[in-house]
């Protein structure tokens, strides 16, 4: 087996691409394989690099990326998680001689997938893909934006969909009334609002839902905004008299902690307001923890849930909300069979099966660069 250099933000970082990196390395080592990972941060003060970590990139270093790249040289391949924020320069234009430093084949990884990129975005991203050995998109959406969007070659994407955790042995935890769930980094974006509206709009029913928001304030919304927006919906919910139901863990959760919140929950809203976002880490975990979901019409959720395992609806819409929800909650047989969709696609998400593929990839990758071996008899 080859062995792994991964390039991403990683722990104690808490964002989706360290959580997504960290579940990948995690997997594809678990065997003895040999890692390393390669951390980006953009604090200089960071804590000591923790377990698996090889090297440090501060953003703040100058051509950081020389000895980032030197540091993922000394593996076979090399797995990089590419979103346009997370590396120095402008649309984080620095992976780029990074990447053509690379002396070993490299998996560029795409979370974002503009369908409207500025001329630099597009440029850089398709300098990207010709750059990579192989890019991996996380939806038959994002394939597509590439490939009609931007000038790349098909032969170089595959979809590898994004990984989701075991929690089938999880016990679930039986409330006394119907539990709606979101969770992830919170800020403005995610939509919590629009929830708020559908929720005081559930009030009639009996026994009332009640709400769990579970994330911490995304720390860039921090740094710029502080904590307005959380403010805002907790004003926004008791003006709405909802206040008594909503449930605000302020906190990071163990992957534990969240499988038994995501099991303890009836309907799983995502209520964002994006119209861009084609790979949703949270959609991939609700749905294969057998949770239905109700989801706004970002491109994941439509190629996921649409015929699938929720219901999707338009986007700052309370009203539309509130009835997807009070259909899964009310009407006989929707949320079991809505479930039982998840079970044809759930093998295939958990992440045993997802590291496998890139496994497979990466083989692939080294069996065309490694050189044809001649034999000279004497």
């Amino acid at each position: 087996m080859p062995s792994y250099g991964f390039l991403s933000t990683h722990p104690p970082t808490r964002c989706g691409l360290a959580t997504f990196n960290s579940a990948l390395a995690a997997q594809l080592t678990a065997d003895g394989t040999r890692g390393g990972i390669v951390r980006v941060t953009d604090h200089g003060d960071d804590p000591r690099p923790g377990p698996g970590v090889v090297h440090t990139w501060s953003t703040r270093t100058r051509a950081g990326w020389r000895d980032a790249a030197a540091a993922l040289n000394s593996f076979d391949v090399a797995i990089v998680q590419h979103e346009y924020g997370i590396y120095p320069g402008a649309d984080g234009e620095d992976v780029l001689p990074l990447l053509r430093r690379l002396t070993v084949p490299s998996i560029v990884v795409l979370h974002t997938v503009l369908r409207k990129p500025s001329a630099r975005q597009k440029s850089l991203l398709e300098q990207i893909v010709a750059t990579a050995g192989a890019v991996v998109t996380m939806t038959d959406t994002a394939r597509d934006r590439l490939l009609v969007g931007y000038a790349v070659a098909a032969s170089k994407v595959t979809v590898i969909p994004h990984g989701a955790a075991e929690l089938a042995g999880v016990p679930v935890e039986r409330r006394t009334r119907p539990h709606l769930l979101t969770w992830g980094l919170i800020g403005p974006g995610k939509g919590i609002e629009w929830s708020l509206g559908a929720l005081a709009r559930l009030q009639d029913l009996e026994p009332t839902p009640t709400y769990t928001v579970a994330g911490r304030t995304h720390p860039k919304v921090i740094e710029h905004h502080g904590e307005t927006y959380r403010a805002g919906l907790h004003q926004l919910g008791a003006q709405l008299g909802v206040a008594h139901a909503v449930d605000y863990q302020d906190l990071y959760h163990d992957q534990e902690t969240l499988g038994r919140l995501i099991r303890s929950a009836d309907v799983v809203v995502l209520p964002y307001d994006s119209r861009e976002q084609v790979t949703s880490g949270v959609l991939i975990e609700a749905v294969a923890a057998g949770v239905p979901v109700v989801a706004t019409a970002f491109p994941h959720a439509v190629e996921l849930l649409t015929g699938g395992p929720g219901l999707v609806v338009p986007h700052q819409n309370p009203a539309a909300l509130a009835l997807a929800i009070r259909r899964v909650l009310t009407e006989p047989g929707l949320a079991a069979r809505l479930a039982g969709r998840v079970r044809p696609l759930a093998a295939d998400l958990r992440w045993p099966a997802v590291a496998a593929r890139y496994g497979t990839l990466a083989e692939r990758l080294t069996e065309v660069r490694a050189p044809a071996v001649s034999v000279v008899s004497a």
